[in-house]
């Protein structure tokens, strides 16, 4: 990016800066513990070379409610294994729901038709507490795993806010999964309580998973109760007659009790994509949890009581978490169960509108499709209370950069955030102080020890490197779930630098302090921000019988695109035709999820390997991404070269006419 496309785009007026709450919390820092900072660089300094200092702060700025103070704050910062705040007793719920006397409802629920439902604090807090107590009438105790199949809805919210209140570890799933993604990730856990919804509203239809939820409690035999939230009014039918009624359990006069766990006691399990096999259940812990999501919101995002949150994300996708970890700060919440575009492409900008949202995420796909369609919702909704929009999941092209600003509001934050499931947070993002710059993010967060680091492992300055992060963070990973001796937790972040944890980004730290993420190093396919791996894409499609092998490629294009096609090579006696296609499609659509459906399927001659047998997905993402061939694989490294010829000639007609590649070889 040359210097004349850096454009400027926003930079916070005198007023905003003085008014934002990290300037305050610099105010505080300099009265209260003698840290003198003049803007956000030179916080960020302190924050990476005092991690127990900020940290520190961090607990005492926001006063966190804890039964039993810290004894230290890092006694190990060794990773994987660095030991945060050991000692202390608190819980995670217990502290987001503190905020009783916060202005408006806790919760806003919409769905496609408009309807909107609201939940008070006072409501919130009631239903929390009586799902609580029943979980606990049932032998629930900390550490017991709680699994839901929701979608965004506001059950959804005062389920994991329960499961935590008696340390019950919670793990959550979009209903649009199949039931061997489900099973695949659940039966690892061995669930004791199955939270499910019977379907979800998408694009005008209603889709019933009622079905789906009595046949994955098949699978699941460790379940002993099942919950059911009635969400488009079908009932249990015969498939669920046994369900608990949801709407039952969340009515009474329970008292709020709270566990108090260790600081490092397990939250919740997100999953990994699975690329190499069963998706890995990474395991958060509540206190980690809790000061990301106060240090993130709070400063980075500028939240507080007042503000209106809503981020469009599915219960599969981190952002979801964070959406509830805005909570932490006294924000209402917005859960939104429906498609993004249902009858307008820029529909989640009029659910802003009409419920006074002040700060909106989205995937970058999202606000790329509203840019190629034209929208202005600036100009066609009331958006005077919009503040600030995250954009995650993938880079954002420079045009939807400035289309923003055109479209939607010349005064609105624009921060484009980059960091995973892996933390539940961000890496590099927005920031209240600095400006925005077309096609770069911020900065690094604050406590983010985060370099670009080049094949000799060397920190680089203006040139694309690995993204690596150099000190430990309270939010990463406690575990692996079912890794007692960890083997894969190092194997997935510090295998390539020892002690050092290796994300799988591009990224390049500029001079000027600001960020580029140039997407994924690895093979995960990440669309709108839900990660899936190609192992659980292979294992619906290599399930037909017409399917001898298949490759899938999840590739970030340079103008901010996103290319998704599925190679396919066939058994004997079978051709490939459009009821095929159609098959494999419907599959995927089933057994995986209807976000990676691909975006064309195109038989091959055969899918290529290493010489151990392992497909070549980097290198061929790397082709279509436009690498040339001499730099995107060793040929000497290919058991059949003339296999790899076949993809080297598609990603150069991909290139040369993108939209006219052949759906056969």
């Amino acid at each position: 990016m040359t210097g004349a496309d850096r454009e400027v785009l926003w930079t916070p007026t005198p007023d905003r800066v003085a008014a934002a709450r990290m300037t305050h919390y610099q105010r505080w820092l300099a009265v209260e513990k003698d840290v003198h900072t003049e803007d956000f660089a030179s916080l960020w300094r302190w924050s990476v070379n005092d991690l127990e200092g900020f940290w520190s702060s961090i607990w005492d700025y926001f006063d966190v409610l804890a039964s039993v103070p810290p004894q230290a704050v890092l006694t190990d910062d060794a990773m994987p294994g660095a030991a945060w705040f050991a000692g202390s007793r608190l819980n995670w719920a217990d502290n987001l729901l503190r905020y009783a006397d916060a202005p408006g409802p806790a919760i806003i629920s919409v769905d496609e038709t408009g309807t909107t439902a609201q939940l008070s604090r006072a409501e919130l807090v009631s239903q929390v507490a009586n799902l609580a107590a029943h979980f606990r009438a049932i032998g629930i105790r900390p550490g017991d795993r709680i699994a839901a199949v929701l979608p965004n809805i506001g059950a959804a919210v005062v389920s994991v806010l329960a499961a935590a209140s008696v340390g019950a570890v919670w793990s959550c799933c979009a209903p649009d999964f199949g039931v061997k993604g489900l099973a695949d990730r659940f039966a690892q856990i061995e669930p004791t309580v199955l939270i499910g919804v019977d379907g979800y509203r998408f694009n005008g239809k209603q889709i019933d998973r009622r079905q789906n939820l009595a046949e994955l409690r098949r699978h699941l035999p460790t379940v002993r109760e099942t919950i059911l939230v009635t969400n488009l009014g079908l009932g249990p039918g015969d498939e669920l007659v046994d369900a608990l009624d949801y709407a039952d359990l969340v009515t009474g006069d329970a008292r709020p009790h709270y566990e108090q766990v260790p600081f490092d006691h397990p939250l919740w399990i997100l999953y990994s994509s699975g690329t190499t096999g069963l998706p890995k259940g990474i395991v958060h812990s509540h206190g980690g949890i809790l000061l990301e999501a106060l240090k993130a919101n709070a400063l980075h995002y500028d939240l507080g009581a007042g503000d209106r949150v809503f981020i469009a994300a599915s219960t599969a996708w981190v952002v979801w978490n964070m959406l509830v970890d805005a909570m932490a700060t006294g924000a209402t919440i917005l859960t939104y169960d429906g498609s993004p575009t249902y009858q307008r492409t820029d529909h989640l900008f009029e659910i802003c509108a009409r419920s006074g949202v002040t700060r909106f995420g989205t995937g970058a796909a999202y606000l790329t499709l509203c840019e190629k369609a034209g929208s202005r919702p600036g100009a066609d909704f009331d958006l005077g209370g919009l503040r600030s929009v995250m954009s995650t999941g993938s880079p954002l092209p420079d045009t939807t950069w400035r289309w923003i600003y055109r479209s939607v509001g010349a005064d609105v934050h624009v921060g484009s955030d980059s960091g995973g499931t892996d933390v539940a947070t961000a890496f590099v993002g927005a920031n209240p102080l600095s400006p925005v710059v077309t096609g770069t993010l911020q900065g690094p967060c604050l406590g983010v020890n985060i370099q670009a680091w080049n094949d000799a492992g060397q920190s680089v300055i203006d040139e694309v490197g690995e993204m690596v992060i150099t000190a430990p963070m309270p939010s990463m990973p406690i575990s692996f779930w079912n890794d007692p001796g960890g083997d894969r937790y190092r194997d997935a972040y510090f295998d390539h630098y020892p002690g050092v944890w290796r994300h799988g980004d591009w990224i390049t730290m500029k001079s000027d302090g600001s960020c580029i993420v140039h997407g994924r190093s690895d093979s995960t396919i990440n669309r709108g921000g839900v990660r899936m791996g190609s192992a659980d894409i292979y294992q619906a499609v290599e399930a037909l019988p017409e399917i001898a092998d298949a490759l899938v490629i999840g590739a970030e294009l340079p103008d901010g695109g996103y290319h998704m096609p599925l190679f396919i090579v066939l058994r004997a006696g079978y051709h490939f035709d459009d009821t095929l296609a159609d098959k494999i499609r419907t599959a995927i659509r089933h057994e995986v999820s209807p976000r990676h459906v691909p975006d064309e399927i195109l038989e091959v001659p055969a899918v290529p390997t290493t010489r151990t047998g392992k497909r070549l997905e980097i290198p061929i993402k790397k082709l279509i991404q436009g690498v040339s061939a001499d730099t995107a694989v060793n040929r000497a490294t290919v058991a059949d070269v003339t296999a790899l010829d076949w993809y080297i000639r598609y990603a150069e007609r991909f290139h040369n006419h993108p939209f006219d590649t052949p759906a056969t070889s």
